[in-house]
């Protein structure tokens, strides 16, 4: 039984994120997507908010659940029996990065493998951080979020002094 965690910030949960949970889901025999805790990073939604907004965004998939990290996730992976680390790639810079990551999560865990599942082509350009740039100052992000989240962005980030949360 191939068991894979998929892993992010999820600041705010995008329809390509969702994109990827719903290919996962039909890849792995089970899918944990995790919200993990960045300490160098203060989010805008709390983890609890964003694991909220990932169960209902994950709910039509069966064999899909959602967790929190709060440590390595290569040893929250390991510890839940995990055998893939799921990993999305929009670009090449998105490669860079995660081949690094990659690699040191071979390093750590021998046993792990990593899967690049590549963007699919609506969701090239589509990341939270835009999502967030685009609802400070008052864009409509509904085709990039769903409903619920873009009326928690809506009101979080209804203010002008709300521009300082980016």
């Amino acid at each position: 039984m191939a068991r894979a965690v998929f892993a992010g910030s999820f600041d705010p949960p995008t329809y390509g994120h969702r994109n990827l949970i719903e290919r996962a889901s039909r890849l792995f025999d089970e899918v944990v997507v995790v919200v993990a805790l960045n300490y160098r990073k203060e989010g805008l939604f709390t983890p609890e908010e964003r694991l909220v907004f990932l169960r209902d965004l994950s709910a039509p998939f069966g064999n899909v659940s959602v967790e929190l990290c709060e440590g390595l996730l290569i040893d929250f992976a390991r510890k839940i029996g995990a055998s893939v680390m799921l990993r999305g790639l929009r670009n090449g810079a998105d490669f860079s990065a995660e081949l690094e990551l990659a690699l040191w999560n071979k390093e750590l865990a021998p046993e792990m493998e990593t899967v690049f599942l590549p963007t699919e082509r609506p969701y090239l350009l589509l990341s939270s951080s835009a999502v967030r740039e685009l609802a400070v100052f008052g864009h409509d992000v509904s085709a990039f979020v769903p409903p619920e989240v873009a009326a928690a962005l809506a009101s979080r980030l209804g203010s002008p002094a709300s521009r300082e949360l980016l």
